[in-house]
């Protein structure tokens, strides 16, 4: 009696057992799954993300449990899905994206790469310009909106990189949500003859943000930025004129050529119609963020989130930053680089410097249906 007793402790001990080690392998299983998953070795599987929680399931149901994507960490419990794809780790697509030559592709290419928590495209929207307009700051002040997932760095490929090929391109971006729309910013782009023509065999539809700010303070501040990189950098004066007698304005040198606004739009549009593009004023993006954000809101067609409680004036810099995120120690601004004081330039050069830009900028008007009032 006493030894039946101790066998069915024993096969009820070693039943018990057996479960608890079936449980364990089949968390093991669990969590070497979402591991690969997570670092992008799930690309090349055909499963969508409902399709992993069915598998999941069925796999912890065996064992008595359940899945449910509430279980996962409290810090990502009140999240979107927008922020929680902010978190994760940007991951090479492994499939092909075209063969053959990208200069002969057909417009409206809409290709992405899938993953399970998100997908690579195409930017739909690009920030095209102008340097030392105020594109960084725009730039930043978007990221803040949850439908948004933008590239860091300027990729510049319609003017430096487009041998590199659309695959290339592609793979730079975001993963984004059908939810959200992907960005990029190169300002050199508004300034390039090429980007235009190369932007429009990729997609006729992609909308075009320009920041444009007085072109002779944005001159000014090209070279400052210059000067702050080559100290041995010449006078501003002795760039700006050919001939400082006669007054004749070097159109050749950058600072001076990118502000000439109409001629630049000139070419883009010969590609893109004028519905396609959003003109930002880069003074109201400093006296007004919340207000010209509104309008960009409006123009990417995302509802407006960003609005005047994310903005505070910073006195120091001269223009505004975000305020501090929840959970973040202080309020987020742009750069050292940003905001720099600019050197003493004699006001005559300026007035004649405007008087360069007067009839070029009435044109910009005109062309564009807004008056910046820069005259």
């Amino acid at each position: 009696m006493g030894c039946n007793k101790w066998k069915a402790g024993f096969n009820f001990g070693h039943l018990k057992a057996q479960s608890k080690l079936s449980v364990f392998f089949a968390m093991i299983i669990i969590f070497t799954y979402l591991f690969y998953c997570f670092t992008g070795y799930c690309d090349s599987l055909p499963i969508t993300v409902y399709d992993q929680q069915t598998f999941i399931n069925k796999i912890l149901q065996k064992e008595g449990l359940e899945y449910s994507p509430h279980q996962l960490s409290d810090a990502h419990k009140n999240s979107s899905p927008g922020s929680f794809v902010r978190e994760l780790p940007a991951v090479d697509s492994v499939d092909t994206l075209l063969q053959g030559n990208d200069n002969e592709l057909q417009p409206d290419n809409n290709i992405s790469t899938a993953n399970n928590f998100g997908s690579k495209t195409f930017p739909q929207a690009i920030i095209i310009g102008v340097k030392k307009g105020g594109t960084r700051a725009l730039l930043e002040f978007l990221r803040i909106h949850p439908d948004v997932r933008a590239v860091g760095a300027e990729p510049h490929f319609f003017d430096r990189f487009y041998d590199k090929g659309l695959e290339w391109y592609r793979n730079l971006m975001p993963r984004t949500l059908e939810s959200q729309i992907t960005m990029e910013k190169t300002p050199s782009y508004f300034v390039t003859k090429e980007a235009p023509r190369r932007l429009f065999a990729l997609s006729r539809h992609t909308k075009l943000v320009v920041v444009v700010r007085d072109p002779v303070t944005r001159a000014v501040s090209d070279y400052t930025q210059t000067l702050s990189k080559q100290p041995g950098l010449p006078s501003f004066q002795s760039l700006t004129f050919r001939n400082s007698t006669m007054g004749l304005i070097d159109t050749s040198w950058s600072a001076v050529r990118i502000g000439i606004y109409a001629k630049h739009l000139e070419n883009w549009l010969r590609y893109f119609p004028l519905s396609k593009f959003l003109f930002v004023s880069g003074e109201r993006l400093v006296t007004d963020p919340a207000g010209e954000m509104g309008r960009v809101q409006d123009f990417l067609g995302l509802k407006r989130l960003v609005t005047d409680k994310h903005f505070y004036f910073n006195q120091t810099k001269g223009f505004p930053c975000l305020k501090k995120p929840e959970g973040s120690s202080r309020p987020r601004c742009l750069g050292k680089s940003k905001g720099r004081p600019h050197p003493q330039i004699s006001p005559e050069v300026l007035l004649r410097l405007r008087e360069f830009y007067r009839p070029f900028n009435r044109k910009f008007y005109q062309m564009t249906g807004h008056d910046f009032g820069w005259d």
